[in-house]
């Protein structure tokens, strides 16, 4: 019976020996992704900020302007562009709603974009644009991928429609939260007029007529989660121009949005809920059931040659009774 036991440990011990390195490298590249349905809304603020009024063409301090960025999940255009692509697919259609003070559109910019479900690169397809305009996105936006590591980027910026290295600056601690700050600089930049522009009746086209152009820079900077690759806090100093042209009445530039975007406090909070909710979930596939696994066989395959040790063992031969005494005859 030991032998018999000895031998259920042992095909025990390496079924869960087994288990723990599949678990962590076939099953977790597989199971781990962003679903199709996904939808977010962050709210971010800059406090004394910078803005133009259009009607002066002059800038002026305001104390709020309110950015409302959407991404919302297209199950349908998903499911369409996976049948020619072979992979799980996630279509997020995205809105960056841009307000003042008294509540006005300062500019809405729609996006979408395509990337892989399971390692967030970009995917290709009909559809992937910035502001109606077409585009072919190299790196990572919004998001980066499960299992972050220590090293720079390449990301994505939606304004100049061009992609660059987003640094890694050091691991930091974010309200209890081991993260991994990262931090990129867009150098002044020439980039598109918004389609959709404040002042009732003017278009990009006009305004490109007058000879005044638009530029742009930002400092980008976020903390984010490694295990599950998601920005826990963002910030931007960004800073937009018009520049030249008839528009500005002989000025050679006047500034059209500057100031310090953060995030305001109650996303802040509900992002770090939804990150550590889903952090632990990584970890389950990642760390506790694989190693737990790994631990579990080492145990079963100790158990299991402690038995067969102890059926090894020859057993001590039991003493024999005495003989009875025999009867002496004569």
């Amino acid at each position: 019976m030991r032998r018999k036991a000895a031998l259920i440990l042992l095909a025990l011990a390496v079924f869960f020996a087994a288990l723990s390195p599949l678990l962590r490298w076939y099953a977790f590249p597989r199971l781990a992704k962003i679903p199709a349905n996904e939808y977010q809304t962050m709210v971010l603020e800059a406090k004394n900020a910078t803005l133009l009024d259009y009607d002066g063409m002059t800038a002026r301090t305001v104390p709020k302007v309110t950015i409302v960025q959407t991404l919302k999940g297209n199950v349908e255009a998903s499911e369409k562009i996976e049948k020619t692509a072979g992979r799980d697919v996630v279509v997020w259609d995205g809105l960056s709603y841009i307000q003042g003070p008294d509540g006005k559109m300062v500019s809405k910019v729609p996006e979408r974009y395509i990337f892989d479900a399971h390692t967030q690169e970009p995917v290709h397809a009909t559809g992937e644009s910035v502001d109606g305009d077409p585009v072919r996105r190299e790196g990572i936006e919004f998001k980066w991928p499960f299992l972050t590591e220590k090293r720079d980027y390449q990301y994505f910026d939606a304004q100049t429609r061009t992609t660059a290295p987003i640094h890694y600056k050091g691991t930091q601690t974010f309200r209890g939260l081991e993260v991994y700050y990262f931090e990129q600089t867009v150098p002044w930049t020439k980039v598109s007029m918004p389609k959709i522009l404040p002042v009732a009746g003017i278009t990009p086209e006009d305004v490109a007529k007058t000879g005044t152009t638009r530029w742009y820079t930002t400092v980008r900077k976020f903390w984010v989660e490694p295990v599950t690759g998601a920005p826990v806090y963002g910030e931007e100093i960004h800073q937009e121009e018009l520049r030249g042209g008839t528009l500005l009445a002989g000025r050679e530039k006047v500034t059209a949005f500057a100031g310090h975007v953060k995030m305001r406090e109650d996303y802040i909070e509900h992002t770090l809920s939804v990150v550590k909710s889903n952090r632990s979930l990584v970890l389950l596939l990642t760390s506790y059931l694989p190693w737990g696994f790994l631990t579990l066989g080492l145990l079963l395959l100790t158990l299991s040659l402690w038995l067969e040790a102890r059926a090894r063992r020859p057993r001590q031969p039991t003493p024999a009774e005495p003989a009875a005494p025999q009867p002496v005859t004569a």
